[in-house]
Parts: C-alpha cells; sequence; structure tokens
C-alpha cells in the first residue's frame, strides 16, 4: 500500500525534486511520485481514454441525414443549392460506408461500397472553403485545410503530397484512427493542372506530377506520413495511415473553364439549329453545364477525375445573394462587427443605403463574398480605432459615412486588374 514519504533523500522518479521542493511524495514498491507528475499522469490517461473512445466506432445515429445536414449548412452558407445537396449526400454516404465496412466484416459479406470522393468548382469568393468547413464541424470529424499550390513532385523543392496527411493528424491530434476516418478539403485544386489536354513530354513538378502522387492517396492506399511534415529522412519514425476511409474534397476556381464548356456545347449543334439551340444555356452561369470532359481540357489527367466521382458548381454570387451573405448567416459580416462593438459598449447600426454600397463595390472589384469584409474593414477602420478610446455609445453608419470612409482608404490594393 503507498504511503507518504517524510524522507528529503526520495526524489520523483518522473520530475527528479526531491521530496522538500515538492507538496506531497508519494511512494510505491520501488519508485516514487509527486502530487504535480501524479496530476498530469491522471489528465493524460483521461485524454487518452477520451481519444479512444471518439475513434470507435460509428453510429449511424450520430451523423445527420443528408436534409438536416443542408439545413445546417443553410444557417452560414447563403444559396448553392445544388453544391448543398450534393456534399451533405456524399459526405452522409461516406460514412455510410464505414459502418457497412464494419458490418459485412462481421456478416462476411463480399458488398464493398466504393469512396466517393468530391470536386467543387466555382469561382472565388463563392464559399468552396466554407462549405466543406462547416460540415465538418457539424459531424464532428478531424478535418484539414490543405492548399495544393505548394505542392510538387517527390524529390523537388517544395512539399510533398504526404504533407496533406501530416496536417490531418496535426487536426486530430496525432490520433491516428480518428485522422482514418476524416476529411481533407484540398484547395486550388485547378492550380495543378497541366499546361495542356496531352501528357507533357518534360517534367511537370507541380503540375502533372502532383497529380500523379494524388493517385493511390484519393483511391485508398496505405501511406508512410512523416509526423511533423517535411521532408523524409532515414532517422524519422514514420506513421503508417490508411487513407481508404478519408474523405477528400477538391476545390479550384478553373478560371477559364467556361470557355472550354461553351466551345463543347457549340460542338453539339449543328445546322440551322445552331444558333436557337445556343441560346437556350444561361451564359452567365456556364458552370451549371459542367462534366468531367471540361476538366480534362482544362487539364486534369483522366486518372484523378475517374477518382473524384462526384463533380458539382458553385453559382456566382449576384447581387441579392450578397447583400444576404452579408447581413443574414449566424456569424454575418455585420453581426461580427456589431459583437465587436457591443464588447466595448457601442451600438452599431448600419442602414439599407450603406449596405447596399458595400455590396455595389464588392461587385465592382470583383471580389465575391471575401471582398465584402474588405470593404467593411476599410469603412470601420477609423471608428475602431477611436471609438474604443472615446465617450461615444452609439454609431450609426449611413451612405455617406459609408463612401467618404471607403474613399479615404487606400482601395487600389482591392481592385483586380
Amino acid at each position: 500500500m503507498a504511503r507518504i514519504l517524510d524522507n528529503d533523500r526520495e526524489k520523483c522518479a518522473f520530475c527528479g525534486k526531491p521530496r522538500k521542493e515538492v507538496k506531497m511524495l508519494i511512494t510505491g514498491l520501488s519508485a516514487s511520485i509527486c502530487d504535480t507528475c501524479s496530476e498530469q499522469a491522471f489528465l493524460i490517461v483521461k485524454d487518452e481514454q477520451e481519444t479512444k473512445k471518439g475513434a470507435g466506432k460509428f453510429n449511424l445515429d450520430q451523423i445527420p441525414n443528408p436534409e438536416a445536414l443542408k439545413s445546417f449548412l443553410d444557417e452560414y452558407v447563403i444559396g448553392q443549392v445544388e453544391a448543398k445537396k450534393y456534399l451533405s449526400v456524399a459526405v452522409y454516404n461516406h460514412y455510410k460506408r464505414l459502418m457497412h465496412k464494419e458490418l459485412s466484416t462481421k456478416k462476411k459479406e463480399d458488398i464493398e461500397i466504393e469512396k466517393s470522393n468530391i470536386i467543387m468548382v466555382g469561382a472565388t469568393g463563392t464559399g468552396k472553403t466554407l462549405l466543406a468547413r462547416t460540415i465538418a464541424r457539424k459531424i464532428n470529424v478531424p478535418f484539414c485545410i490543405v492548399d495544393a499550390t505548394v505542392f510538387t513532385e517527390a524529390g523537388y523543392v517544395g512539399e510533398d503530397i504526404e504533407s496533406i496527411l501530416t496536417r490531418l493528424l496535426q487536426a486530430s491530434d496525432y490520433n491516428i484512427e480518428a485522422a482514418q476516418r476524416g476529411i481533407v478539403f484540398v484547395d486550388e485544386i485547378d492550380k495543378i493542372a497541366r499546361k495542356g489536354d496531352n501528357p507533357s513530354i518534360t517534367r511537370d513538378v507541380s503540375g502533372e506530377g502532383v497529380q500523379q502522387g494524388l493517385l493511390k492517396m484519393l483511391e485508398g492506399s496505405t501511406v508512410l506520413v512523416p509526423p511533423q511534415g517535411g521532408r523524409k529522412h532515414p532517422e524519422m519514425k514514420l506513421l503508417s495511415v490508411d487513407t481508404s476511409n478519408i474523405l477528400f474534397i477538391c476545390g479550384g476556381a478553373f478560371d477559364g473553364i467556361e470557355k472550354k464548356i461553351a466551345q463543347r456545347l457549340n460542338t453539339r449543334v449543328v445546322g440551322y439549329t445552331a444558333s436557337r439551340e445556343s441560346a437556350v444555356y444561361d451564359r452567365e452561369n456556364m458552370l451549371q453545364y459542367i462534366n468531367p470532359t471540361d476538366l480534362k481540357s482544362f487539364g486534369l489527367i483522366p486518372e484523378i477525375i475517374g477518382r473524384l466521382p462526384i463533380l458539382t458548381y458553385l453559382e456566382p454570387l449576384d447581387r441579392d445573394t450578397l447583400k444576404r451573405i452579408l447581413t443574414e448567416p449566424k456569424n454575418s459580416i455585420i453581426k461580427q462587427y456589431i459583437r465587436l462593438f457591443e464588447m466595448d459598449g457601442i451600438t452599431l447600426t448600419f442602414d439599407e443605403a450603406a449596405l447596399d454600397y458595400i455590396v455595389d463595390k464588392s461587385i465592382e472589384f470583383k471580389l465575391g463574398a471575401r471582398g465584402l469584409r474588405s470593404i467593411v474593414e476599410a469603412i470601420m477602420i477609423d471608428a475602431m480605432y477611436v471609438m474604443p478610446s472615446g465617450k461615444q455609445k452609439q454609431l450609426h453608419v449611413t451612405l455617406q459615412y459609408a463612401r467618404e470612409n471607403f474613399e479615404n482608404e487606400n482601395v487600389g490594393r482591392l481592385k483586380i486588374a
């Protein structure tokens, strides 16, 4: 039975502190532990137990159905009905697949449900990253965002493909079981397109070479991952991660792909009906007609397109949608600034005309939803600098106030050539 030691010569076996430097020293048969180390040991054991519990088997009741997932997305993302529907169904089916895999192993069934990764195409600022981040928060699984532009083919300057899994491991606190059922959002997937529709005869180390490296990871394979990222070294201990149950969501702007879609559509109509048939297409939103052929023409290799079977698009943001994005979501930009001023005891309100001005400027500069924050920040910067130390407790932003403050700022950096 353990007892409290009074011998000052005894030391903690973990931190090495003697009896006189700790509040309490407890001994067993052959070693001692101080009160601080015992508390830390308790927290480590508790955290490990909770982690293993969280990495357990899935129950379908834990995963919201597609309609519930879309309803949750509606609270944070305005519009994009098609993208929400595709994403909700894909995520729900993915986790049903995990459950089926466990059940089929017990029942020894031969039916195997294959993984369906997703690719979302949409202009900058339309909500690709926000959709992926929001749905990951709802289902409470490890989630990470990686930028495809930093990757190069193995052996060249840049990051290796395996660093994708390193970031997922970091997001799951290095719980491999949890990471192996997580979600990875690969942003800017269009930036690794090869230069043309034909295979390259020279090394394309940041384009086609990266796509080749992604193939096995998207399909599902066991990958050796350096836990801290960076280049592999012989002395570095590598972790084994199975990507079979990791859902990959890819997103990209694919700037200019509308022209390839238009060319494909025009080749389908000939003769006297050509002009009449082409007139039915919505030329303001050509992305709705996108198919895998257009991705191949843009520069994605057929093998990687086949591993991204779910293809959806995000609609361009019109004026009404931008205004709703500005004010309606739970974490809308206007609500965020109202809350910031509330923390200083200041009531912030906006005229409708001022909100319209913000939206009009975002459309003018072609910044999408991301541009709304830049414009509001430019308008509010002086007030946020002066009012916390002043006595004024109310601020009403009118059209004149918004215009004067925005024009006084150096807005040249917002414009896109």
